[in-house]
């Protein structure tokens, strides 16, 4: 059974005879401090004696005392809320896993920061005017961005808008007062390529991600550039890394080239659907078809048959994202990756990959 403990001072009466909210002036008086001093404890001032701290976080608790938010920003201008925009419908992005790992590892770095996180969609000129809207109106300390297309300019809406951005991925073009974090696609691309020639397949494809975004590009660059002179243009079909659109790849591909062996696939979602595919154009995987995906998403390993792949770390990008926002914030990271430890002031971070050998390939 849970022990109750009331406490109570002739002063500041508790519990259900104290009517409305708990003030800055109550929770001073409770811990014998000014209300400078729980001021600066509340909004984390490193200054603070520890003693200090510790005594009035406990009158906080006994209090049940809450920041009014709009009177702290007023203080300190900060709004204690990140940004993440992305470039993606509501059904790209709540059901695909990348951006899931993303979300986790970027909201539990901001969570231990004291930091709200709300999302965005961005996918017309209008959402970029209104985004761009919300960010200049103060409402943020700073932008996540990710999934970037060529045809919505997402950075060049809020490069200029006054707080840090932070992109998980290549930006498209130059923005230097935006740092990034990636994963090497091109390096990933190699290995899907590198994979398929060990495993003896010669008409060797590839179902390519979209190519108005750096992960789509990168990936087949990578791919092309291993390949060399056995790579054939006539071999590639595009997705948008869809389940849906792996599967019309696949069509597409077997419709003019029956006779390829090999497909590298620039996500799992798009090789799901490719696999599905081939099994109902009658080819088995690998025995006629050896695949390979990219993304390692948790799907991968239960797939039938399980999914040769690319594993790229989403919820380590995440975290990191959220990690130099933070810096550029002025704001402490609690436990900082390695990658942000070795340095601080990094405007590139690219994360290895690696291959995930299982069944299909």
């Amino acid at each position: 059974m849970a022990s109750i403990r009331t406490v109570s001072t002739p002063s500041q009466p508790v519990g259900p005879e104290r009517t409305g909210r708990p003030t800055l002036e109550q929770v001073a008086a409770r811990a014998g401090v000014s209300r400078a001093t729980v001021s600066r404890v509340v909004n984390r001032t490193a200054s603070v004696d520890p003693h200090l701290v510790d005594v009035v976080s406990r009158a906080i608790r006994e209090l049940d005392y809450v920041p009014n938010q709009a009177a702290r920003a007023l203080m300190t201008r900060r709004s204690s809320t990140v940004a993440l925009v992305a470039a993606e419908s509501e059904a790209r992005f709540f059901g695909d896993p990348f951006f899931a790992g993303i979300v986790r590892g970027a909201s539990q770095e901001l969570s231990d920061a004291g930091m709200h996180l709300v999302i965005s969609m961005a996918r017309s000129a209008d959402d970029l005017d209104r985004v761009g809207s919300f960010v200049r109106g103060g409402h943020v300390d700073g932008v996540l961005v990710i999934s970037e297309h060529d045809s919505v300019d997402v950075l060049g809406h809020l490069g200029q808008a006054g707080v840090p951005v932070v992109m998980g991925g290549r930006p498209l073009s130059d923005h230097p007062e935006v740092a990034y974090v990636d994963h090497d696609n091109r390096a990933g691309g190699a290995l899907a390529a590198r994979r398929l020639r060990e495993v003896g397949r010669t008409r060797v494809g590839t179902i390519a991600g979209p190519q108005d975004m750096s992960a789509g590009v990168d990936r087949l660059a990578g791919f092309r550039d291993e390949l060399g002179r056995d790579f054939d243009p006539l071999l590639v079909a595009e997705g948008d890394f869809t389940t849906a659109s792996g599967a019309e790849a696949v069509d597409a591909l077997l419709e003019q080239h029956p006779d390829v062996d090999a497909l590298f696939v620039a996500s799992d979602a798009m090789a799901l659907g490719a696999i599905s595919r081939l099994r109902d154009r009658g080819r088995r995987v690998p025995e006629d078809v050896a695949v390979v995906g990219f993304d390692d998403a948790d799907v991968a390993a239960v797939a039938s048959p399980p999914l040769t792949t690319v594993r790229q770390r989403t919820t380590v990008q995440g975290r990191l994202m959220a990690q130099l926002l933070l810096l550029r914030l002025g704001l402490p990271v609690a436990r900082p990756l390695p990658e942000i430890a070795a340095d601080p002031e990094a405007r590139r971070v690219v994360l290895d990959v690696d291959l995930v050998v299982r069944s299909t390939a």
